[in-house]
Formats: structure tokens, sequence, C-alpha cells
């Protein structure tokens, strides 16, 4: 690397220190190590705290047996995989914190001489791919944090080893502008990389004073460029498997501050940063799985940052789902969470026996507003549905906005698929992260509207530059609701365009749409999406079979369509397989300047023989 890149900016972030009084200069004493996250003397308070909890004792239990797990694998390879080194540095991170943790907590040798042949394995490799800095980020942490938590019994040759490596190959990197664009970003790899960057600059501050204090505030000034995404309720813009990302690195940052220099500088307070537990405490259906909007998988898992935020509010409902999981679960299942020991960690006081149920709906605005809703929270019966809004502009998104998910009787009714692995399309030469109207990204079969439960008009995509507000919100029993404005999302395809979802009396589902035809005549058709098996009752009548439970949808406006069903199967030859699932649709041709409302009724079985109430219209709904 030259060293004339690196210089220059190294000289303006110190300027910029010293004007600015960030948090930390060459001159600051930081603690001894261990500092980062979980300084020296906590492992006593930690085990009080699971001789206090069993469900916390088993959490800690099934570390260990991964842990010993661990003990028997091969040391990790630099094996790339197409553009990432990512599931390397994954890898490393997930065996330093599990391996580190077990022997702080235990004392036993085999878990530090496992950890340090790991750091000394992948410092020794060439680089840590800098041109996908995540890569760099994560193998920087895993090092930091092997190097801070072994340091008293790490030989000094080791040490400087390790110091090395960290410097060459990840922090140093981060100066040259070929590769730290993520600066300027608004999500994750911001979050992710700047709270890498910090975990290498406060392990080595007393040997690189001037390039970890620098670095450290950098972290802090930058990564507020991210933090602007949960403005103004907390919705993370990117999604459930994102959240999981971007808010996870983002409290990782935080905490290591906190505990290495006693503050966050105001990190924490940042708009809608500390409302985010609210959202995600909601995204998880009663079946558990999520609701997965945009690049997210299906698949809930134990969200250790929750632990974090529960603490600092003094919320334990904010674990609920936490609680759940862990309850009905074995523990075992999340020990690939590669920062699973920090839930333990961030636990404090915090008692999972005290996580009471939440409200049951959710809503917040921003650039990608989302409403959640439910009858119960500890009926597995319950309904639950999740109205998305937004707009495919925001990273990571799909062209689903007004899209839902809904799910009675411990099934999933309407679906979403969710991300396609990347590297499957990437390989293929799909330029998958173009955000233009007729970018390649919207050939991918999953991305588009016309396979998300949401309206698509004349079989035309959404538009990339829309924009949809959640409009209006009901908390009532009797009718908990959600609409949203989806005109921008069609241009001059339709004047107007309007959609509500709510749950009705508790045991059923309406989605109405209110339209308003354009210049020309449009067809604007409805799907749902469903792994359920789909028999057309008649025109407007469909029953969903699915684990031996039913479900009716009824299409009570217009008066005469006509149900179909269609494939999943996409036209693209890099398009993943979706087996066992079925797209519901029907059309309705809507006249130049003509006003239409569609009226779709979802009746699970305890619905049956109860005459449901006539829908009003949108304007009419409470708010």
């Amino acid at each position: 690397m030259k060293q004339i890149r690196i210089l220059p900016l190294l000289l303006l972030l110190a300027f910029t220190a010293r004007a600015q009084q960030t948090p930390l200069s060459p001159t600051t004493k930081l603690p001894a190590h261990p500092r980062l996250l979980w300084p020296k003397g906590e492992e006593a308070t930690l085990k009080k705290t699971l001789a206090a909890d069993p469900a916390l004792a088993k959490l800690h239990a099934a570390i260990l047996a991964e842990s010993d797990r661990l003990l028997t694998v091969p040391p990790l390879e630099r094996k790339q995989i197409g553009r990432r080194l990512l599931s390397v540095s994954r890898e490393a991170l997930r065996r330093e914190m599990f391996l580190g943790y077990a022997y702080r907590m235990t004392g036993q040798a085999a878990y530090r001489s496992r950890a340090e042949l790991e750091l000394r394995t992948v410092a020794g490799f060439s680089d840590w791919n800098p041109t996908h800095f995540l890569d760099v980020a994560e193998m920087t942490m895993a090092v930091a944090l092997g190097y801070d938590w072994l340091y008293s019994d790490l030989s000094p040759a080791v040490r400087a080893e390790l110091r090395e490596a960290m410097v060459k190959k990840g922090l140093q990197p981060s100066l040259d502008d070929r590769y730290n664009s993520w600066l300027a970003a608004t999500h994750n790899w911001n979050q992710v990389c700047n709270a890498g960057m910090a975990f290498g600059a406060l392990a080595i501050h007393e040997d690189q004073p001037e390039l970890a204090s620098s670095l450290v505030n950098r972290a802090v000034t930058t990564v507020v460029k991210a933090m602007g995404d949960y403005a103004p309720d907390g919705a993370y813009p990117e999604g459930y498997g994102y959240w999981g990302y971007g808010t996870s690195f983002n409290v990782l940052l935080i905490s290591a501050l906190e505990k290495a220099l006693g503050s966050d500088f105001g990190l924490s307070q940042q708009p809608g940063f500390l409302k985010t537990a609210g959202f995600m405490v909601h995204m998880a259906g009663p079946s558990g799985d999520a609701f997965n909007y945009s690049d997210s998988g299906v698949g809930g898992g134990l969200q250790p940052a929750m632990f974090w935020f529960a603490q600092r509010l003094k919320q334990p409902s904010l674990l609920y789902t936490e609680r759940q999981r862990l309850l009905s679960e074995d523990p075992q299942r999340y020990v690939g969470n590669r920062i699973l020991p920090t839930a333990l960690l961030w636990a404090g006081d915090m008692r999972l026996a005290e996580a009471k149920p939440p409200a049951l709906t959710w809503t917040g605005g921003g650039k990608n507003p989302v409403a959640m809703m439910r009858t119960s929270w500890t009926d597995p019966a319950a309904i639950f549905v999740g109205l998305k809004a937004g707009s495919p502009s925001v990273n990571h998104a799909h062209l689903d906005v007004g899209s839902f998910v809904m799910e009675a009787d411990g099934v999933r009714w309407a679906m979403d698929f969710g991300m396609q692995e990347y590297n499957s399309l990437e390989s293929k030469g799909v330029k998958l992260w173009g955000k233009e109207q007729d970018s390649e990204r919207w050939r991918v079969f999953r991305y588009r509207n016309q396979v998300h439960n949401t309206l698509t008009v004349n079989d035309s995509l959404q538009r990339v530059d829309g924009y949809a507000a959640i409009t209006g919100f009901s908390k009532k029993p009797e009718f908990m609701s959600a609409t949203t404005d989806l005109t921008q999302m069609y241009g001059n395809a339709l004047a107007k365009a309007n959609r509500g979802v709510a749950i009705v009396d508790g045991n059923h589902v309406v989605v109405r749409d209110e339209l308003q035809g354009g210049d020309r005549e449009a067809t604007v058709t409805w799907t749902l999406l469903t792994p359920a098996t789909v028999r057309i009752v008649n025109g407007n009548t469909a029953e969903l079979t699915k684990d031996g439970k039913k479900l009716l949808l009824q299409v009570a406006e217009p008066a005469s369509v006509t149900l179909k069903t269609g494939s999943t199967q996409g036209p693209n030859e890099y398009d993943a397989p979706n087996p066992g699932t079925t797209l519901l649709t029907f059309n309705v041709p809507v006249p130049a300047r003509a006003t239409a409302a569609l009226t779709v009724r979802l009746l699970p079985e305890k619905a049956a023989g109860k005459t449901p109430k006539a829908v009003p219209a949108l304007a009419n709904w409470p708010r």
C-alpha cells in the first residue's frame, strides 16, 4: 500500500479530532486488557446472573458445548467465494467469541490454545480481502477480540504478530479511498465496518495511539450517517435480517466505546435508535418466522442485541420473543450466531421471567414504514399481519411496496420469498446492486412486484423512485388496521392507489384497495403468494390448505372476478427454484378516471360460519 494515500487522510482525521474534541486522543489512558465489551473481572458478575436465570444458564451451556466442538474442527482457511471472504471472516469472529468466552468463564487452557491457533492462522492470510470491506471489518473485529480477551496469556511475540496483522490487513486499508466508500454509506456497511475498525483501534491503542485515536474518532463521527435511518420511530429500512446485522454491529460499537471509554458519545441517543428494539420485537409472527420483506430470510433467530436494548431501557418486555425462543427451543440451534455470547454479557440484571408480552400493534415511519398487528402473544394460533410501505430505492429493497404477510393457526398463509443467495446471481453475471428503473436487479424473479402480495398495474414494475407512507393506523381490538398510499408506485398508470389491511373482530383479515384510473384504462393484478395448496371453489373464492389447517380467501369486491393460480418458477436460468409455493391472483380493469374498490377477506377456520362485517371505505377506517 502506498504511504502517500494514507498520510493525508491521517492528518485530516487528526485535525478533525482536535477541532471537534472527539472521544479519543493519543494520550488517553485506556483500561487494561481485556477492555472490549467484557472488562476484566466481570466474569464473576456473569456467573451470578447465570445462577439466577435457568434460561440463560441453558444458553451458557450451549455455548460451552459448541466451544468443545470447535476444539476438534480444522483451522480456518482462506477460501474466497466469488468476491467475498465474508464466510471465513464471520466464522473467525464466531470462533473467537465462543472460545474466548469459554476460556474466560472456565479457565480451561484448551479453549485458549485453540483461540490462539485461529488468531495466528487468519493473521497469516495474505490479506483480508479489502475489495469487499465487510470481510476486513469482521476479521479485524475477530482478531481484536481474541487479542484483547486473551491478552495476558499471549506471548509478546504473538501479540506483536496479531497487532501487525490488524494494522496492515485491517486498519490501514480502511484509510485507502479505494476501499472506504462505506464511510459515506447510510446502510449496514457503515455500521459493520466502523465497528470492526473501532474494535481493532481500541485493542491496539497503547501501541499505535495516533492511528487508533483517529479511527475511533472517525467511527463516532461517521456512523451517525447510517444511524439516521432509524429516525423517527426505529423502523430499520433493510428489514429483519439486516437489522440483525447492522444494528447488532452498531450496538457492538456502542458497547465497546462505553466499556473502554466510559461513554458512547451520544450515539445511542440518535433519533429512533433506542426505539428500534420495539420494531424488532414485533417482527416475528406466532410461528417464529420473521416478517421477511426485502433481502431478508424468513428464519427467526435469537437476537443478542435485544438484551442490550432491554437492559438500557429497563424494559423486560423487549425480551419476550427471546424468552419464548429459549424456553421452547433447544438453544443449540442458535450457536451459529457469531455474537451469541454477547446476549449473556448484555443481560445484566434483566431476568427473562420478567419479559411480559408487549403491545399487540406497532407502526413506524421513515424510509421503509411498516405496521405489525396480532391478536395475541400467547396463543400459537393467533392472527398476525405485517404491512410494508416505503420505497424500492432503499438498500436491499425489493419491488414489494404495499406487500403484506399473514399468519393464522400457526400457518403463514401469505408469504414472502425474501432474498436469493447473492453469489448464485453474481456468479451468473447479474448486476445485482443497481437501483435504476431498468436495473438487472429487477429481472430477478423473487425481487419483482408480480410475486409479492401487492398490486401490479399493466404487468409493469413498481416505480423505483416511488414512496408510500403509512397514512393511518388503529390499535382498536375489534379493528386493528393500517393504511398506505401506493399512488407513487405506479406512475401515471393510476391516478390514485390506496391500500388498507385490517384484523377484524380478532378472527379474520381484510385487505382493501381503492383505486382511481389514470388517462387510460389499466389492468390491476391482485396477488397472494402462498405455501398452501390452493383449490378454486368458484370465481371469487379459494380454499387454502396447509398442515391440516384451512383458510378461505373471498373476493367481496368486485362481485365478479376470476381467481387463478400460477407458477412460481422464474423465467431466467439464474432464478432460484421455489417449490411448494403458488401465486393466487385475479385481474380487474380500471377504466380511465374511474374508481374501483377491491376487498378481499382472509378467513381462518375460527371465522367459519360467522357473518363478516361490511368493510367501510378507507376514509372511514379508525385512526
